[in-house]
């Protein structure tokens, strides 16, 4: 079965004066993505919001969440919509204000500003950051190969997921629970808004990628110092 490093840039960008946040995870740009569907299965249920983040570094090295880009998306013909899923989202369909877009414009719209965040940052690629990551990455994938998109930004199948990363850090894995844990705030009237899940979760991610950081940096002038 190919893994991540088959399916990824080759190596670190070799050129002088590179972004520092294409060397930190080997020319992938770290985005992090939550959806909100008509349901679990995404084959069978409707794409109805996408939301990003694409993760920026500091001169220190340190992440931060760059500007969210977001999307109502109109439900594919066809796809199926449980009605429970639109009373845990709070979304209403025939909003006057939704200004739904077609799969195809609404992934443009996600996948243009994306894809300059990669390029100024000197990385050849996104990898989605996601709380369960799969399920985000499984519904996008659903759309583009219905659409036929053809310059998704993202890898098809390797992510970084949040659950892991908030269990090994905090030992929490509810993403609520594991944004307090990070000493983050957490508004449960805000959950299951794909922008508000999304600036949580890119917060999260960049807090346990700092706190890593941290102890590394404290690892290397113990060892200098030995």
């Amino acid at each position: 079965m190919s893994d991540f490093d088959e399916q990824g840039p080759q190596g670190t960008p070799a050129a002088t004066g590179a972004p520092p946040m294409a060397s930190r995870f080997r020319g992938f740009l770290p985005v992090v993505v939550d959806v909100e569907t008509g349901g679990f299965e995404s084959a069978r249920h409707a794409l109805l919001e996408i939301a990003a983040v694409p993760i920026e570094m500091d001169d220190e090295g340190f992440l931060f969440p760059g500007e969210t880009v977001s999307v109502h998306v109109e439900p594919a013909p066809g796809l199926d919509i449980d009605p429970k899923s639109l009373e845990i989202t709070g979304i209403q369909l025939d909003h006057p204000f939704r200004d739904a877009q077609p799969e195809k414009i609404a992934l443009d719209r996600i996948f243009t500003p994306i894809r300059a965040a990669a390029k100024r940052n000197g990385c050849q690629r996104a990898i989605l950051v996601g709380h369960n990551a799969h399920f985000d990455l499984g519904f996008l994938n659903a759309a583009i190969a219905r659409v036929g998109h053809k310059r998704s930004p993202f890898h098809p199948f390797s992510t970084m997921d949040t659950v892991t990363l908030a269990g090994m850090a905090y030992g929490q894995t509810v993403l609520a629970k594991a944004v307090q844990a990070a000493g983050l705030p957490w508004d449960g009237n805000e959950a299951h808004s794909a922008v508000y899940d999304t600036e949580r979760t890119a917060q999260l991610f960049c807090a346990v990628m700092n706190r890593w950081k941290q102890f590394n940096d404290l690892d290397l002038q113990r060892a200098a110092q030995d």
